[in-house]
């Protein structure tokens, strides 16, 4: 960079903004600012792509600032700062707070916590700069005062706008920066974004498809990646005898703070809330110097624990996303991730963290703990090294962001025509293709849900008497859903909050649950005031809180890297070459050491000494065993849940009977009714077209709770039901039912298909597959690679009582699964139904009898043996373990239909875990797991 280049970048601003730049001892700027300054003085639309700590603030606010002070008059707010999260606010007004005092313009912040009295200042003498949030921004457009403020607004600033452009909120804030338009006429829009796989597509977003400078830095070349699972030591071992932990956790631990010890100010990012509680109560175990920071901790909780890592008084922070958005929390000279990022986007921004001086590089170390993840990691390593980063997934067309807005309008203007409010929002990116058609159901919708009112023969919409209280409920297009506060009693101090499934299905008082890496048990549960008050304590077998969220799905691209490495290695253990040559081969273009590579290939060596074909990134293997059938296929999360969905729901049809779903990166796990086979698989994948594949999945997703669950929160969005309580799937049926040919329901249907599938990818894989071009093989045993995968690895950080979404997911599969009850008495009388719709004492309505087996839908065989005059020994054997059923029902009742239907248990085992009294009902379910983990554990070696 020559000097006069340097020079001329600055002397673009104004003398106030220099003069203030040469008193902060800014001589240089940096490459983004160097880069983008020019342009954006000129006042020009621009997205800065550059790595946190490369002082993308400046770059956008100090053009920003100049504009400012040269301004002969400020009438209202001249520039709104907009950042997705309030934590981000503080740091914001942090570092603009010296800008304005040295310019005299004046800074401030507005969000959901700013007290009506600061609120009531800002509308009566606005700030020159405003920082705040997109939701704070639809509250801000309908005050009176505040849209006179508005109106004067000549630049907005959109940090982080690549987290916006992939969530509803993003799409929400399009179009509000359209009604802005309106109100202020054209002007400046400047985003701030980490590296994206689309800039342009993301500058489109910003600005409506508008012209826009993009200024991309390179990222790549300035950071550095290791990829390790960490080699169990003798240590380990005494090691986890103290955490309550398996060796191989123990060791994860142990070198995580290993890392920490060797730097000065480490972040260790955790892929869910839930590891990074189980994580930090371990290190606390080990007095490490380690805190805790994600989400769902009090903002008090989160400062504290900022500020001491900034201070140097933490030497490592446990973090989840929410520390990727670029909070300050100083210095950070190294970073780990745990487990795999699972995107090259999040491991780019999360490693970019560490290194902010000039040209130095960001190290990250990635912890695997099984060979999936490994693999999955080096993918993701080099692929970032490349710069190859996934696309932003905008919510094109989302039809409740639509509906939110017509009435934003509403509120802006009172009333208009329709075809007006057309306009506005089809200016906004995500909605350039929305037909007039579409929008004016939706118009129709909210008009038969009294939100507003529809002048039809006027083409007029018009406030309504519900038009207000629904917008200020729906200022956000975050999902509502409640929580509970979490309070010390001791200190009466906020500790965090836990989500309303966690407390309504395990908060009790005496319950006990990690928070904040510390032990605490519920002393009370406040259900209208939405608290749990909870006291400390030193019990190690506490619960981890679960918090609903869905997985981070790792992308096509690079689940099929990882077939490509072992399409690489299978040839090379099949010509006998050794583990420890093959391994040495992969650190050559994976940025990884012998033994985690060796570790890594394990399952492929054994898969070809057992002389199993080998799943790659164009070969898909069926492989089956009993009920079990696992496709391996390497197509990533989404279109292997549209592929897993197909199969499930095609297999149930021929049968009539439902098949057990469980999905992952890299395998399709189905568990089968009796008759069906491998080859029936490969029936659907070879016959099925291509084309149907969408319409198949609608039909199949109708009864899905997926569909139901993001149907409730759509309908609220359109004002079509109050917020859904009940959560029994009874209520939303009808609803379900009476939706279902309206925009409602096609807005819930689409985002299933957008947030979950990949019809495309899976066309394409089907497409493929019919024309030969991808291979499909059956081998008729478990293989190495397809037994393993990412659940191998999933309980790693569960304790051994396993915590209390485990055993809600084990209630709420065993009261879905369906039970057939058979009448041994008169065995006349059968009859097939859902476990939770079982009375607390069978009885056949023929007879009379309570000598009711609870058997499985498809268990033909057992009813003919009962009913068969003559019998040999199977049969016998047969008939006797029914009647041990009905003895148990008999006996027990629901307890004993709940404990018959689960995996693997038979009436010997289902008796044990009566016999065993649990009189509370987690232990009763936790009993059931043991069995089902032991049936898993030894069913291969079972005829």
């Amino acid at each position: 960079m020559s000097d006069a280049g340097v020079v001329d970048a600055f002397s673009r601003l104004s003398r106030p903004v220099r003069d203030a730049l040469s008193e902060r001892g800014f001589s240089t700027p940096t490459e983004p600012q160097q880069r983008a300054i020019p342009p954006l003085v000129a006042g020009h639309d621009g997205l800065v792509i550059a790595p946190t700590g490369t002082g993308k603030t400046e770059t956008a606010m100090l053009p920003v600032l100049s504009a400012i002070a040269e301004a002969d008059h400020r009438f209202g707010i001249s520039a709104l700062y907009v950042t997705p999260l309030r934590a981000l606010n503080r740091d914001m007004r942090e570092r603009l707070d010296w800008w304005g005092e040295e310019l005299d313009i004046e800074v401030d912040v507005r969000h959901g916590d700013t007290t009506q009295y600061r609120r009531t200042q800002q509308a009566d003498d606005p700030p020159d700069v405003l920082v705040t949030t997109p939701e704070t921004l639809q509250a801000m457009l309908t005050g009176e005062k505040l849209r006179r403020a508005l109106s004067d607004v000549h630049h907005v600033v959109v940090d982080e706008v690549h987290e916006l452009a992939g969530a509803k909120r993003g799409a929400q804030l399009t179009i509000g920066l359209e009604r802005l338009r309106e109100l202020a006429g054209d002007f400046q829009r400047i985003g701030l974004s980490a590296t994206v796989g689309d800039p342009r597509e993301v500058a489109n977003f910003l600005t409506g498809g508008r012209e826009c400078d993009i200024v991309e830095v390179d990222v790549t070349s300035q950071v550095e990646f290791t990829v390790r699972e960490p080699r169990v030591r003798e240590s380990d071992e005494r090691l986890s005898n103290e955490l309550l932990t398996s060796p191989e956790v123990a060791s994860h631990v142990r070198a995580i703070r290993e890392i920490v010890d060797d730097h000065d100010s480490t972040l260790v990012f955790v892929n869910t809330r839930q590891t990074a509680e189980a994580l930090g109560s371990r290190f606390k175990e080990l007095d490490a110097n380690i805190g805790v920071h994600h989400g769902s901790l009090s903002k008090e909780a989160r400062i504290e624990v900022e500020d001491q890592f900034k201070a140097g008084e933490l030497d490592g922070l446990l973090c989840t996303s929410s520390m990727e958005l670029g909070i300050d929390v100083g210095r950070i000279d190294h970073v780990v991730q745990y487990s795999s990022p699972r995107e090259v986007a999040r491991l780019l921004q999360r490693v970019g963290r560490a290194g902010h001086r000039r040209d130095e590089v960001s190290h990250g170390t990635i912890v695997t703990g099984h060979p999936d993840d490994t693999l999955e990691a080096l993918a993701i390593a080099r692929r970032a090294a490349e710069g190859d980063v996934e696309e932003t997934p905008i919510h094109h067309g989302s039809l409740d962001t639509v509906a939110n807005q017509i009435v934003g309008l509403l509120m802006d203007f009172g009333e208009l025509k329709a075809y007006r409010a057309y306009q506005i929002v089809t200016r906004a990116y995500p909605f350039r293709h929305l037909d007039e058609e579409t929008f004016k159901a939706v118009v129709e919708e909210l008009s038969r849900n009294r939100v507003l009112w529809l002048d039809e023969e006027s083409d007029t919409i018009e406030k309504s008497g519900g038009t207000w209280q629904y917008y200020y409920a729906n200022l956000s297009m975050i999902p509502d859903e409640e929580t509970y506060e979490v309070y010390d009693v001791a200190s009466g101090r906020q500790v965090g909050t836990l989500d309303e499934r966690f407390v309504v299905n395990f908060a009790e008082p005496g319950a006990s649950f990690i928070q904040r890496g510390e032990m605490w048990r519920i002393a009370e549960v406040d259900e209208e005031e939405g608290r749990v008050e909870v006291s400390p304590i030193e019990d190690p077998s506490g619960e981890v809180p679960s918090w609903t969220g869905s997985e981070i799905p790792v992308p096509y691209d690079v689940a099929q890297e990882v077939g490509e490495i072992r399409d690489v290695v299978g040839p090379q253990f099949e010509s006998g070459a050794g583990v420890e040559s093959v391994a040495r081969d992969l650190t050559a273009p994976y940025p990884t050491d012998a033994y985690t590579a060796e570790r890594a290939l394990d399952p492929v060596e054994r898969t070809v000494e057992a002389d199993a074909p080998v799943p790659t990134d164009d070969r898909v293997v069926v492989e089956s065993q009993g009920r079990d059938i696992v496709v391996n296929a390497a197509f990533g999360h989404r279109a292997n849940e549209t592929l897993g969905r197909l199969l499930s729901a095609l297999l149930g049809q021929r049968t009539g009977s439902s098949v057990g779903l469980d999905v992952g990166p890299y395998r399709i796990s189905l568990e089968v009714p009796q008759g069906i086979r491998a080859s029936d698989v490969l029936d659907v994948l070879e016959d099925t077209d291509p084309d149907h594949i969408r319409p198949l999945l609608e039909l199949s997703l109708k009864k899905s709770d997926a569909l139901k669950f993001t149907l409730s929160h759509v309908a609220a969005k359109f004002g079509a039901l109050k917020r859904w309580k009940g959560r029994d799937g009874v209520g939303l049926n009808r609803v379900m039912a009476a939706l279902e040919d309206t925009p409602v329901y096609d807005e819930a249907m689409r985002e299933v298909f957008h947030t979950d599938l990949d019809v495309e990818r899976a066309r394409d894989v089907l497409a493929r597959i019919q024309s030969g071009d991808l291979d499909l093989v059956v081998h008729g045993r478990r293989t190495a690679i397809g037994v393993g995968g990412r659940s191998s690895g999933q309980e790693l950080l569960t304790p051994e009582n396993a915590d209390a979404s485990v055993i809600n997911t084990v209630k709420d599969r065993i009261e879905d699964d369906r039970v057939r009850l058979f009448c041994v008495h008169c065995q006349d009388w059968e009859h097939e139904t859902k476990v939770s719709r079982v009375q607390d004492q069978p009885e056949c309505p023929r007879c009379g009898s309570t000598m009711i087996a609870a058997l499985s839908p498809w268990a033909d065989d057992a009813v003919t043996a009962v009913r068969a005059e003559e019998k040999d020994d199977e049969q016998e054997k047969r008939t006797e373990r029914v009647y041990r059923n009905a003895s148990l029902v008999q006996g027990h009742g629901t307890k004993a239909v709940k404990a018959l239907v689960a995996r693997g248990v038979g009436p010997q085992t289902a008796a044990r875990i009566i016999n065993n009294h649990r009189e509370n009902e987690a232990d009763f379910y936790r009993d059931i797991l043991e069995r089902e983990r032991e049936y898993a554990r030894t069913k291969a070696f079972w005829d």
